[in-house]
């Protein structure tokens, strides 16, 4: 079965799913066994398997594995969250556009969560998308010494840019090394104008906001970013589980 792409294999354990093969509770194959039998790469699982968890189809759990969900959720983007890598996989299947590219600003209650030294900060905005739907506003703050060494990447310079990458992943790249986590807050807000038209919901419209600062491996923190998602289209799934020791 060499050659097979990942659309065939999401379609096949697609095909699958809606026959009941995957009852709850049951794990769906591991992308080494599903590598093995279609012959493919682990990129191409991840790939399929990515775009099932878009649809809904499909959770995952990090060290437990792939499961079926029991009532899809339509054309409703849904992502399982438990790690940072969870969120650079963002670019398998959305797009990043640009809104307002990185620029100078005072932002004194930005500046000081991420501990500069002064009160000046870049700030960019940048809306995600899913098949050409809008679904996320992120706001995103940055020492301005680290958005130097990212601004000009030609993915985020103007805007109206579309591409499938992620800012923590420009700002990995350029700092030679993965960011060791993040601090994250959840809430219930309404949608103001702006942001109703960007997410394409009703000013006054439930949203959630989501707040994350990031950190590297020296505990130095390196973004705050301030997404509103419009939760007619997209799904947060966060699996808890508990210590057998």
């Amino acid at each position: 079965m060499g050659g097979v792409t990942y659309k065939a294999l999401a379609e096949s354990l697609r095909e699958q799913i809606h026959a009941g093969a995957f009852p709850v509770g049951r794990r769906l194959p591991t992308d080494a066994e599903l590598g093995r039998d279609f012959r493919v790469s682990r990129q191409t699982v991840r790939q399929a398997f990515s775009e099932l968890v878009a649809e809904g189809l499909v959770y995952r759990v990090p060290g437990r594995g792939s499961f079926a969900v029991t009532s899809p959720r339509g054309d409703k983007y849904l992502r399982s969250l438990g790690s940072v890598e969870d969120l650079l996989a963002l670019a398998v299947d959305t797009e990043l556009e640009v809104v307002h590219p990185f620029a100078s600003t005072i932002d004194v209650a930005a500046a000081g969560r991420l501990q500069l030294a002064s009160d000046e900060v870049a700030v960019g905005a940048f809306r995600r998308l899913h098949r050409g739907e809008p679904f996320a506003l992120t706001t995103m703050y940055l020492p301005p010494e680290r958005a130097e060494r990212i601004a000009g990447d030609p993915r985020i310079a103007e805007p109206g840019t579309r591409s499938s990458t992620t800012i923590i992943g420009l700002l990995e790249a350029v700092d030679g090394g993965p960011l060791a986590g993040a601090h994250q807050s959840i809430s219930a807000s309404l949608a103001d104008k702006d942001t109703a038209e960007l997410i394409e919901c009703d000013p006054g419209e439930p949203i959630l906001t989501v707040d994350r600062i990031y950190f590297d491996r020296q505990g130095r923190f390196v973004e705050l970013a301030v997404s509103s998602f419009n939760i007619r289209r997209y799904s947060y799934r966060l699996e808890l589980r508990r210590s057998t020791r």
